[in-house]
């Protein structure tokens, strides 16, 4: 069975969102879903990242109320560095973060942290996965911001993933 559906729920999602997509349930579109779910799955196979073990499904909840919070105050805090640009020029830099987490799972979702969380950016991660090249937009103490995303993001992803 996992050969023709290696991944069941990716192929229900597909067929799900080809349906709302096309605000149709007719039965053209019912097959075509259905078709794309089933195709689409198996032609990307060998893309597929490695099974992703979970080791604890709390911590998950609590991360994302704090990615969630950490979205927010520095929405604000953006957007007040740029409102007084003109009186205080914010005080961005690249940072160099040493990783302790090697999971590439964990890896990508502290990309997509990274991504989310405004004053960020993800630029580089070097090819033994030790160090993470991060733009900070206003930084006022390196340190103490290297702690903080490691203590925030990084741990609890090496508590799920590792």
């Amino acid at each position: 069975m996992k050969r023709l559906f290696p991944a069941p729920w990716l192929s229900l999602a597909l067929w799900l969102l080809w349906l709302v997509l096309n605000l149709s349930i007719s039965p053209g579109n019912l097959l075509l879903g259905a078709v794309l779910g089933f195709c689409a799955p198996l032609m990307m196979r060998k893309l597929r990242p490695l099974p992703i073990r979970i080791r604890r499904p709390g911590v998950i909840v609590r991360l994302i109320f704090t990615v969630g919070r950490d979205v927010v105050v520095s929405n604000i805090a953006v957007a007040w560095g740029v409102l007084n640009a003109g009186r205080q020029a914010p005080r961005s830099q690249f940072i160099k973060v040493p990783l302790d987490l090697r999971d590439a799972n964990g890896l990508a979702a502290l990309a997509m942290i990274c991504t989310v969380v405004p004053g960020t950016v993800w630029s580089e991660l070097a090819l033994d996965r030790s160090i993470l090249l991060l733009h900070v937009f206003d930084l006022e103490d390196e340190a103490l911001f290297i702690e903080h995303f490691k203590t925030t993001y990084e741990r609890p992803l090496m508590e799920i993933f590792e």
